[in-house]
């Protein structure tokens, strides 16, 4: 039977745009109260206003998910407002593209802290309360990358490998509290997270030549996010033909790593992957890929 998710409510990181802005209108429209968070306020405060005046409920909290101390205050006002907390979507996340080998430790530290270590304070402290109720939904965006390394983009592969095996790991850990934990899996989704990952790239060549099959409104994975709250599941995947490519390419990983190395030898010839890489600030907002 599907869950009647009417006043359950669920806070969500990186909540001003993309997969995560989505995500709570869609929850909101589904009759979940939204906790708002992201590093700006004012994309914050555009979501809530969109959702309250459609009849849905909304509270912002600006915060940082690589603060341990703003994401307990986002549980922390959930409750306060909401008189609970059902459901956590750790969403905040961003990538880079670069050789693994360029990228200095600051740069990889950095990304496994939002992306890794940011899921991990998300979670924590809506924990407690969910064994308390013996009820509750943990959902972690991690990607379609999880399960296949791509070039170029390997360390924030590690990063969706890390939060994917965070997430089956600590669904069977809780099921027999009544808590489930879910992966999302996105392909490509037009979101500012794009934007952020050819801002930190030297080339953004991956990024700018991917065709537009591989890409995906946010919209889409929201409704999925929605229908996996209603019926949980391990994973949430937003493609079938991806999921079952990813599947090949695990199976035959000789295959896999020949059409890959295409993309490889193409980018060499190009002279590119062999130069100083391009670096940002870390801690971008946006939602993960």
């Amino acid at each position: 039977m599907a869950i009647d998710l009417t006043n359950k409510p669920i806070a969500i990181t990186g909540a001003g745009s993309g997969i995560g802005r989505a995500t709570a209108l869609a929850c909101a429209g589904a009759g979940m109260p939204v906790a708002l968070s992201g590093r700006r306020e004012e994309p914050l405060r555009a979501v809530a206003a969109e959702i309250e005046r459609a009849g849905g409920r909304a509270v912002v909290v600006p915060g940082d998910v690589t603060s341990p101390t703003d994401c307990a205050r986002l549980i922390e006002r959930c409750v306060e407002r909401f008189g609970s907390v059902y459901s956590v979507f750790a969403n905040a996340g961003y990538g880079q593209e670069a050789p693994a080998h360029e990228m200095t430790d600051d740069d990889i530290r950095a990304m496994f802290e939002t992306n890794f270590f940011g899921t991990l304070n998300t979670i924590r402290p809506a924990v407690p309360h969910m064994l308390r109720a013996r009820a509750g939904h943990i959902l972690v965006c991690s990607s379609c990358v999880a399960k296949f390394a791509l070039p170029f983009f390997s360390v924030y592969s590690a990063t969706k490998a890390a939060q994917n095996h965070l997430s089956r790991g600590m669904n069977l850990e809780l099921r027999p509290h009544g808590v489930s934990v879910s992966s999302v899996h996105p392909v490509g989704t037009r979101t500012e997270f794009f934007d952020t990952a050819m801002r930190r790239s030297a080339s953004g060549r991956l990024i700018k030549h991917t065709p537009d099959a591989f890409f995906q409104s946010p919209e889409r994975v929201a409704r999925a996010i929605v229908r996996c709250l209603r019926r949980p599941r391990p994973e949430v995947w937003t493609s079938l033909s991806v999921r079952l490519g990813m599947s090949l390419g695990m199976l035959l990983p000789g295959l896999s790593d020949r059409a890959l190395r295409r993309m490889v030898d193409q980018r060499l010839r190009e002279g590119e992957g062999a130069g100083p890489t391009a670096h940002a600030p870390p801690h971008p907002e946006g939602a993960s890929a």
